[in-house]
C-alpha cells in the first residue's frame, strides 16, 4: 500500500518544521506522500514546505479556513495515496513510525488505527506534564485505555490511520470539533469497519499550550462528550463521567469536612500525591511532579465543568448543540 501523511496547519510553521523533518528521517524503503493543508492560516508556511520539496514527496494547500477536520477532508480527496496518516502539525516522529504502521498492518489489517503519544526529553516542563495528565494511567489517560479494548479503539486524530476505501465510505470527519475523532470511530463501526490501537506506532505530540490554552481545550473536550453521547447512546459509557465524578465528589468531600469527616478529603489528598510521586520519578523531576499536579487539577475541573454544563443542556434540556455550543462547530 502507499501510504499518504495528512496534516492540517493553523499559525504553526515552526511547528510544520519540525515535523517534516521527522518524516524524512524515516527508517522507510518505500515511497510516501506527504499533503499538507493550510486551514486559511495568517501566518503560513509555505516556505518551509518549499525547503522539503527535494527531501520528500509533498503537495502543499492553502484554503479558507473550516476547522481541521474539513481540512483533513480536503487534504485525503487530494491525496494519492491508499492509507491515509493524519498527523496534528505539533507531532514529531520516531523515525520507525511508519515501519511499526506498515508491519501492523501487515500482521492484522484495520481500515482505521490509532497510535500513542509520547514526549521528548526536550519538551518543556509543562508540556511534561501535560502529557503525563492526558496519558497517565492515574488519569483520563488510564480511564480512556482501561475502557477502550486494542481491537475497539476509538483513535485520536492527532495520529490516526484512515484507508481510501473508509474515507470514501463515511466522507471522512465531520463539522464537530472537538469530538470529530469518536464521531468519525463510530459511524466507522456502524459501516461494520473495525479500529485498533497500535501500540508501537506512536509519536510524540508537543501540544505547544500554556495553562489557560490546556483549561480551554478540555473544557471543550468535557462539552462534546454529552454530544457524542446524544447522538450515539448506544456507545456511551460510565468512564466517561468518571472526570466529573471526581470534581464533584471533591467538592462534597469538602462539604464534609465541614461536619468534622475528612477521610472523603484525605482520600484526595493521597491521591493527588501519588500523581506527584509518579509523575516525579517517571520525569526524574520535582519541579514536573508539581506542574503535574496543576495539569491533573486543570483538566479535571476543565472536563468536569464543561460536562456538567453540556449534560444539563443537551441531555436535560434537549437543546440543540449547534445553538448551545457554536464554538464546537465549524461551518464547511
Amino acid at each position: 500500500m502507499k501510504f499518504s501523511f495528512i496534516i492540517p496547519v493553523y499559525n504553526r510553521p515552526d511547528e510544520i518544521d519540525e515535523l517534516l523533518q521527522s518524516l524524512v528521517l524515516q527508517k522507510y524503503n518505500r515511497a510516501f506522500e506527504v499533503v499538507v493543508v493550510e486551514d486559511g492560516s495568517t501566518v503560513p508556511c509555505q516556505h518551509i514546505i518549499e525547503q522539503y520539496q527535494e527531501k520528500l514527496t509533498i503537495s502543499y494547500y492553502f484554503k479558507e479556513n473550516s476547522g481541521p477536520g474539513d481540512s483533513r477532508n480536503f487534504g485525503m480527496r487530494k491525496a494519492q495515496g491508499d492509507y491515509f496518516l493524519i498527523l496534528d502539525s505539533d507531532c514529531i516522529l520516531p523515525p520507525d513510525y511508519l515501519s511499526e504502521a506498515e508491519k501492523a498492518l501487515e500482521l492484522n489489517y484495520v481500515d482505521c488505527f490509532g497510535g500513542p503519544d509520547k514526549a521528548l526529553d526536550s519538551f518543556s516542563d509543562i508540556q511534561k506534564a501535560i502529557n503525563f495528565s492526558m496519558t497517565s494511567f492515574l488519569t483520563t489517560g488510564g480511564i480512556r485505555g482501561g475502557s477502550e479494548k486494542i481491537d475497539k479503539f476509538q483513535p485520536r486524530s492527532f495520529n490516526m490511520g484512515l484507508s481510501k476505501k473508509a474515507f470514501e465510505a463515511s466522507q471522512g470527519y465531520g463539522n464537530i470539533h472537538p469530538g470529530e475523532d469518536p464521531d468519525l470511530s463510530i459511524r466507522l463501526w456502524k459501516m461494520n469497519f473495525e479500529t485498533r490501537l497500535f501500540p508501537n506506532a506512536y509519536v510524540y505530540h508537543k501540544r505547544r499550550i500554556d495553562w489557560s490554552k490546556f483549561y480551554k481545550q478540555v473544557n471543550k473536550f468535557g462539552k462534546a462528550r454529552p454530544i457524542l453521547d446524544s447522538w450515539y447512546p448506544e456507545y456511551s459509557k460510565l468512564t466517561f463521567f468518571f472526570p466529573t465524578l471526581l470534581l464533584l465528589g471533591f467538592i462534597g468531600s469538602i462539604l464534609f469536612l465541614l461536619f468534622g469527616i475528612g477521610i472523603f478529603l484525605a482520600l484526595y489528598g493521597l491521591y493527588f500525591l501519588a500523581i506527584f510521586i509518579v509523575s516525579t520519578l517517571q520525569n526524574k523531576s520535582l519541579k514536573i511532579g508539581f506542574f503535574s499536579l496543576v495539569a491533573v487539577a486543570t483538566q479535571f475541573y476543565g472536563y468536569g465543568t464543561g460536562f456538567l454544563k453540556s449534560f444539563w443542556n443537551i441531555k436535560l434540556l434537549k437543546k440543540k448543540p449547534q445553538e448551545v455550543f457554536p464554538e464546537l462547530f465549524f461551518k464547511n
